[in-house]
């Protein structure tokens, strides 16, 4: 009898373990959101919509809002930042590819950042003015950018930690654009 109480005891738990980690296997993952007069820039408190070029908007678990980044470069900075532990659930920018203009890209161009192929030390700088991280859905739409533009494509994970968390402003004769560090 003993060994059947253990037995019975030992499946409670498996069923248990088993429930809890379904659920979490089922986080539901938001949809992006529209930009609107209230999106205000993380890093800037500045409203995003008077930004131009392309956006970042981060959704972080048990959070119902975006934090809203007014380039990409300072959304990816923000996910590597040390000084920023807080679990991401996605990562959402606008596929330049499919915007009709730079300046405002649109609510219809949203993307997974983790499905994206980027250009980076081209000659177009984000909403800030600094270097930009330039998100595409197609990688064919990210070489051509970068054939017209100048810089490399590289996946998110490829982007170097020095190109989003390194320092701006400094003279191009004597920072690399792409690792940003000093020549």
């Amino acid at each position: 009898m003993n060994t059947l109480v253990r037995l019975a005891a030992i499946a409670a738990v498996a069923i248990t373990v088993a429930a809890c980690s379904e659920q979490e296997a089922r986080i539901e993952i938001p949809q992006p959101v529209a930009l609107t007069e209230e999106s205000v820039g993380h890093y800037c408190n500045m409203t995003i919509l008077e930004h131009t070029g392309p956006k970042a908007q981060i959704h972080l678990a048990d959070n119902p809002h975006p934090i809203w980044f007014s380039q990409v470069r300072d959304g990816i900075a923000f996910l590597r930042s040390p000084e920023e532990q807080q679990d991401a659930v996605v990562v959402y920018v606008n596929d330049m590819g499919k915007a009709t203009e730079w300046d405002f890209p649109g609510d219809d161009t949203w993307i997974d950042a983790g499905e994206a192929w980027f250009v980076i030390g081209s000659r177009k700088t984000g909403g800030m003015g600094t270097p930009e991280v330039i998100p595409f859905g197609e990688e064919q739409a990210a070489t051509a950018f970068a054939a017209d533009n100048g810089g490399m494509v590289v996946r998110l994970a490829e982007i170097p930690d020095a190109y989003v968390l390194g320092p701006v402003g400094l003279d191009a004769e004597t920072s690399n654009p792409v690792t940003g560090a000093i020549q």
